[in-house]
């Protein structure tokens, strides 16, 4: 800190300690502002014991302690009575103050990870947000909720600068080892150390950690292998030069370190050096409730849905270019490290207990014109990151695994995940180039659902030019893509009509009971769930959290999974619906809405194993990239499948109208892919 900042920073120490001891404020607002003084001391004490090591040398014991002072107030019950609640804020506060204070007690929070990494520049200007807000209260005067706005409204966008500058640093840049220090020097046969990142830590971290330590060491060789050899031959098969390159970031969950470490090691083997970056925890950095980077788990998964609204706060027009400018200036600033940038190694984590949201109407929410703020935002600075991280050049891989929270299972599982992750590809290449070759030979695929399943939808094929040298579908084996088995293509939109319906399925996180989506065109016309009892509460969760506020989404991916093996692990363990997306997409067929797999590298050339182009790579929504690029994406994607119990029929449409049946009532019935009903059987 230079003079003037330690003089701010004593000042503002000062002042939390005497509001503490006495908020100058009467009634329930004076007990809000006392709580979240102690709070911000809990802060101060938190950078101290981080600064001086004293997290190093506490027990287990100890350790677990601090974390519960640390994020107790949201955890379980606790949760209720919580100023982060905004049905509580605005019970005790008043609807006109108690969503603006809530949120502003959400924002404090995140100063829990600036005291562990010591940044005190954050540190400051969030306890000067709480003293300046505390300060409309003081000398008998309640403001308007107008004021208190405004307060929140120019603190967003004027400290732009320091917390959006940062995270775009934080994304490129490998010398902000914090994380990495932690991995490649902690004794990880010590769970102690899960503590001193900051996150929150239950017992399924410790659990996944103290597992990990005793696998044999060519175990954990073999599992993060798999992982780094997936980054590597992406670039490959995509014909990108990875020599040119010199970092990738790796996301993964708390527990996971032992893998992480030999991780980090193989790809320095590469020649890359490893970004750890921690998921955002400022609103300004935060995409609704994503968790992007590495993480521990939510203390409260209702808290982090509850507050994914809270840019209604600040989200205008204005807004919206004041943060596109600060990222494009420190884009400009770091441009030379975002030029060697290979893209993610993402390490997904499934078996938490499933979560189905409570919708608030205490919650803040975007009204439409913010909404349309926020796709024009998403849309923008997707464009900006392809400017200086082309998408051509870039590349990433995902694996999953699961966690103890799955159950009784848990170490079974994970052996069986890890055999799933190394299925033999060459097995799965010859298969589904049997399912390619007549797929390429139709005008559109007919799926029909069965049972309670509704589905009946024609998907449109563009036509093939070359069917010698050309294909529709890419033979998706096990490289960024990990564990094997889907083939997928970019549909044609015209054409593309029907019902796409599953009777249950989780969706980044959050579950959707008979999700109902018709397609005209190609483009979802209308949806429907039945989540909650008022359709209009059914409408907005599907809007806001599948459609990501657009009025409408393209079907940017249609694909068949064809790993029976891993269908039949989630039957016998009875953990459909605790999958990851990633597993799931490869367990029936799949249905993306939002971009194609091809978003922004659309002209890079993708060949399958038979040397065959692939050439469905753009639909009629990415075509528009060549004259407007704001018009061509959508930068979303989410997948849907269908299970194979609820599945009918899939059947390629051919020109004369004839058909040939790939699937019939959830079996494998085209020639040369009879093999894959042995898992079935099995």
């Amino acid at each position: 800190m230079d003079e003037i900042q330690k003089e701010r920073w004593q000042l503002a120490s000062e002042r939390v300690k005497e509001i503490a001891g006495n908020p100058e404020v009467d009634g329930k607002a004076g007990v809000y502002f006392q709580k979240t003084a102690e709070f911000l001391l809990l802060m101060l004490e938190a950078k101290e014991k981080a600064e001086s090591g004293a997290l190093k040398e506490a027990s287990l014991k100890e350790l677990k302690a601090w974390n519960d002072r640390l994020y107790g107030d949201l955890a379980g019950d606790a949760y209720i009575r919580s100023y982060g609640n905004p049905a509580y804020a605005v019970a005790e506060l008043t609807g006109e103050y108690g969503q603006i204070l809530s949120f502003v007690y959400a924002e404090l929070r995140g100063m829990i990870v600036y005291a562990y990494e010591g940044r005190t520049e954050e540190m400051l200007i969030f306890m000067e947000l709480f003293l300046q807000i505390h300060s409309e209260f003081t000398g008998g005067s309640r403001p308007s909720g107008e004021q208190l706005l405004s307060d929140v409204y120019w603190f967003v966008s004027d400290y732009s600068d320091v917390l959006v500058t940062r995270r775009i640093q934080e994304q490129l840049d490998p010398s902000l080892s914090f994380a990495r220090n932690i991995i490649m020097e902690a004794d990880l046969t010590d769970p102690g150390y899960l503590y001193w990142f900051g996150e929150y830590v239950t017992d399924t971290q410790i659990q996944m950690s103290r597992y990990l330590a005793g696998l044999p060491e060519e175990e954990i060789k073999r599992i993060a292998s798999v992982f780094t050899e997936g980054y590597r031959i992406g670039f490959l098969v995509s014909q990108k030069p990875l020599e040119r390159k010199k970092t990738v970031n790796i996301r993964y969950s708390l527990g996971f370190e032992r893998i992480i470490r030999q991780a980090i090691k193989n790809f320095e083997a590469m020649g890359l050096e490893t970004i750890l970056y921690r998921a955002a925890v400022s609103r300004v950095n935060m995409r609704e409730a994503s968790r992007i980077g590495y993480c521990g788990p939510s203390p409260n998964k209702q808290y982090d849905y509850d507050h994914k609204g809270d840019a209604a706060l600040f989200m205008d027009k204005a807004f919206a270019e004041r943060k596109l400018g600060v990222v494009r200036t420190a884009y400009e600033k770091y441009r030379n490290l975002a030029k060697v940038h290979g893209g993610p190694a993402v390490m997904e984590i499934f078996g938490e207990t499933p979560f189905t949201p409570t919708a608030k109407s205490e919650a803040l929410k975007l009204d439409e014109r913010q909404q349309e703020v926020q796709v024009y935002l998403n849309s923008r600075m997707g464009q900006m990151t392809n400017t200086y991280i082309p998408g051509e050049e870039r590349s990433f891989t995902i694996i999953a695994f699961p966690v103890p929270e799955i159950g009784k299972d848990f170490e079974a599982l994970f052996a069986e995940t890890v055999r799933i992750n190394t299925l033999d590809y060459r097995t799965w290449q010859q298969i589904q180039q049997r399912l390619i070759d007549v797929l390429d030979t139709g005008v559109s695929v007919h799926i029909l659902g069965k049972g309670d399943n509704q589905t009946d939808l024609r998907v449109a094929l563009p036509p093939l030019g070359n069917p010698e040298k050309e294909t529709l579908f890419e033979n998706c084996v096990a490289d960024v893509n990990i564990p094997v088995g889907e083939v997928f293509t970019s549909p044609k939109l015209a054409g593309t009509d029907g019902v796409l319906h599953v009777t249950g399925v989780y969706l980044d996180g959050l579950f959707y009971q008979d999700l109902c989506l018709r397609f005209q065109n190609g483009m979802i016309q209308d949806y429907s769930c039945k989540n909650y009892e008022e359709e209009e509460k059914n409408l907005r969760y599907i809007r806001e959290n599948l459609l990501m506020h657009h009025e409408t989404l393209p079907m940017g991916e249609f694909a068949i999974g064809t790993n029976t093996t891993a269908y039949m692990t989630a039957k016998r363990y009875g953990i459909g619906g605790r999958l990851p997306i990633l597993i799931a997409e490869k367990m029936g067929p799949h249905f993306a809405v939002g971009d194609t797999c091809f978003s922004w590298e659309e002209d890079v050339v993708t060949c399958n194993p038979d040397g065959k182009r692939m050439v469905a790579k753009e639909n009629e929504c990415s075509a528009l990239r060549r004259e407007d690029v704001s018009r061509a994406y959508y930068n979303c994607h989410t997948d849907i499948t269908i299970p194979y119990e609820e599945l009918g029929e899939i059947a390629v449409i051919h020109r004369d109208g004839s058909q040939t049946a790939l699937i019939r009532d959830g079996r494998f019935v085209l020639p040369g892919t009879e093999e894959l009903n042995e898992a079935f059987e099995d």
